[in-house]
């Protein structure tokens, strides 16, 4: 099956990315590896998903949050890849940032929508390596904001 059929069956549907709030640039592209930017958690209108887990915002919250994430990673990438996902050979690491409270420890679990969603669409090439940090605050209130490395075919 193909990361477009995967997509598909899964009702997911890539948007361009949007435009660097600052400034930087979405992606970076160096040999085959691409470097993308921080991306936000969003709602489906676009504006910012905001909270602090463990204290206004659940782990289930979190993880829809990251899955939200993952979905804009992809459409960024897909972007970087000239429009086409089949090219991602692999998906190297993903760095998340929880905006959490002090005595929250569920980062992992929080990140985990995001890795889960990757794993499902892109197979074995979707595992990668990641790390899963708790900071004090995130830009403009945000949950979560995770980037990604991932290297792609020529």
């Amino acid at each position: 099956m193909s990361v477009y059929e995967k997509l598909s069956a899964l009702d997911i549907t890539l948007k361009a990315p949007a435009a660097p709030a600052a400034a930087y640039v979405m992606y970076v592209q160096t040999g085959n590896l691409v470097f993308l930017s921080g991306h936000l958690a969003k709602h489906a209108d676009g504006s910012v998903i905001v909270g602090q887990l463990g204290k206004d915002t659940s782990t289930e919250q979190g993880q829809a949050a990251a899955r939200n994430i993952a979905i804009d990673l992809m459409g960024t990438l897909q972007q970087a890849c000239g429009g086409d996902l089949n090219r991602v050979k692999r998906i190297v690491k993903v760095m998340s940032l929880v905006n959490s409270s002090p005595d929250f420890t569920e980062h992992h679990l929080v990140t985990n929508g995001c890795s889960t969603l990757l794993g499902e669409v892109f197979g074995d090439a979707g595992k990668h390596a990641r790390s899963a940090f708790g900071v004090a605050q995130i830009p403009l209130g945000a949950c979560v904001e995770i980037e990604m490395i991932a290297e792609i075919a020529d």
